[in-house]
């Protein structure tokens, strides 16, 4: 499991894409490839809908099929802290890892020819600072933590939101 988290209170959240917007900006990614995504969720109370945002973005998995499925170990895991990241000069642009991953995080760039993916904003982290998704939510509903720092409590919370949403 990785040393991080994000997490995030769905009831805060306005849909403002802040996060997307400082991501892309702070990685300069390329047209169409967003690193972390809101993604809309539509739910029902009575006849009137409702839409609520869940923040998506790489879960760092412990074992990670990206980096499994990389053939020249451009794709990796951090050993201190389980964060995966792409090393750019080995990308040789196979998109493997894209094919790999359940949840289509690794993204085409196509500007440069290669892959890429949300990588915790690594460089921020290693200066004791938190991902830029995170410091520029509009509404504070994003959260860094560790995943023993996001008690039972908070996590039974979050379900219990994701649940009543879908109401």
């Amino acid at each position: 499991m990785s040393k991080y988290i994000v997490t995030q209170n769905v009831a805060d959240c306005i849909g403002c894409k802040a996060c997307e917007v400082h991501c892309k900006d702070k990685n300069d990614n390329g047209e169409g490839s967003f690193f972390c995504k809101m993604i809309e969720v539509e739910s029902h109370d009575g006849p009137i809908p409702k839409i609520d945002f869940v923040y998506m973005a790489c879960f760092h998995c412990e074992k990670p099929w990206c980096v499994d499925a990389c053939p020249t170990g451009a794709m990796q895991r951090r050993d201190k802290d389980g964060i995966v990241f792409v090393q750019e000069s080995l990308c040789v642009g196979c998109k493997a890892c894209i094919t790999a991953c359940p949840w289509g995080v690794p993204q085409w760039q196509e500007h440069t020819g290669k892959v890429d993916k949300c990588d915790l904003c690594k460089d921020r982290i290693d200066q004791g600072l938190e991902p830029a998704c995170v410091t520029k939510c509009t509404t504070g509903c994003l959260t860094f933590s560790s995943p023993g720092e996001v008690s039972d409590a908070r996590r039974q919370d979050f379900a219990e939101q994701l649940l009543q949403n879908r109401k």
